[in-house]
């Protein structure tokens, strides 16, 4: 296989050190550069099983500091960039969201044109070159809970060529379905996307975007909804659910998000998308009880012993009810489906967390932030 000069920007959070974990593994003769600012959600302990691999570099950088990503392009010969870095808590969206702007949209735009002037300075331009861009469900909006006359949800259905699924719903999100963001992080996300897009329609630059799920696993940034919620069912805290936890959701295990991003970086077509879902909808209140079963099970309480830690909360602004992808186009051109049953990834997940407490008790303290500012201060 070739050699490839790849940028994995966010390589340091959730998905993206997932991401960069497989390739610096399976592809050797690559080199792969972490680009991350390190803010609250990018930790380098997430990699420090790769940090001394021989293909792996990480580089501390704002993607809006488009002179020092421009220079990283020349220096570092840049042939690929899968972008990650995102703002994506849709909380924190809502009380700040000037600097999801600025991230989402101004960073994706800074690393475009970077790219763009890189690539057109050369004698092959765009040949063999790759600008992906990673995007979300949520710039889709909202879908309705319909169901089949006479039947109540959830129910199984063939809407997809994965095997049957529970579902809410008889419509789902596919590459084609209008963007209709409803909060300011979706806004964000779609206007990054229709950058991406106009960037090939106009300069004929090679780009690829996936619209993924709600993802779950190892690594995640403890304000979301699974890691939260194992981390305060160990320490007897409350469960705040918004609304009823009505609320519907697509999920998707990380390694098999990173499994389909490496699939597409080297085979999707250019200016396509694809949307990446794993077949497995759930309301927000039943995922609640199952981590409350498993995480009560592992600790070696009685069942039903964290029940009471639900606590119900005022619904979030804007929160939509329900997500669903279609992964079909991605199933039938590139062979790819996710590997794991929510059950079973959800134990998965739910050890991992309960095995690696220094870890999570690092993250919540807020520790590791300390440490990694000191170490590349002055970088």
């Amino acid at each position: 296989m070739a050699k490839r000069n790849i940028v994995i920007t966010g390589g340091a959070g959730f998905i993206g050190s997932h991401v960069v974990r497989l390739f610096v593994n399976k592809y050797p003769e690559y080199n792969i550069i972490n680009l991350d600012k390190l803010t609250y959600a990018g930790n380098l302990a997430n990699l420090k099983d790769i940090e001394d691999k021989p293909n792996y570099k990480f580089v501390k950088m704002d993607i809006c500091d488009f002179e020092a990503f421009y220079e990283l392009m020349q220096r570092e010969k840049v042939d690929g960039i899968i972008h990650l870095a995102a703002e994506s808590h849709v909380d924190r969206s809502i009380k700040d969201p000037f600097t999801f702007a600025r991230t989402n949209v101004m960073g994706t735009l800074s690393l475009l044109q970077a790219a763009k002037l890189y690539w057109e300075s050369l004698p092959e331009k765009y040949r063999g070159k790759r600008f992906y861009h990673i995007s979300t469900d949520e710039v889709y909006g909202a879908l309705e809970m319909t169901h089949p006359e006479g039947v109540e949800p959830p129910f199984t259905t063939a809407a997809s060529s994965s095997e049957h699924h529970l579902a809410y719903g008889t419509e789902f999100f596919y590459e084609t379905t209008k963007y209709n963001p409803h909060s300011p992080y979706s806004a964000s996300k779609a206007s990054s996307d229709h950058f991406v897009r106009a960037y090939h329609d106009t300069y004929g630059m090679p780009t690829v975007v996936t619209n993924c799920s709600n993802n779950y696993g190892p690594y995640q940034f403890p304000e979301k909804l699974i890691p939260l919620f194992i981390n305060n069912i160990r320490h007897r805290k409350p469960l705040p659910v918004y609304g009823k936890g009505e609320n519907v959701r697509d999920w998707l295990y990380v390694v098999d998000h990173a499994r389909a991003i490496d699939l597409i970086f080297h085979e999707g077509k250019i200016a396509e998308t694809y949307n990446i879902g794993g077949f497995n909808e759930w309301k927000n209140i039943d995922i609640i009880r199952v981590l409350i079963r498993t995480v009560d099970r592992l600790l070696g309480n009685p069942e039903g012993y964290s029940d009471e830690l639900i606590t119900y909360v005022t619904d979030r602004a804007g929160h939509d009810l329900r997500y669903a992808i279609d992964s079909s186009k991605l199933q039938k051109e590139l062979g790819w489906e996710p590997s794991l049953q929510f059950e079973e990834g959800i134990e998965k997940t739910v050890r991992w967390y309960l095995e690696n407490q220094p870890w999570l008790d690092n993250i919540t303290s807020g520790q590791y932030e300390s440490y990694y500012n000191e170490m590349y201060k002055n970088k």
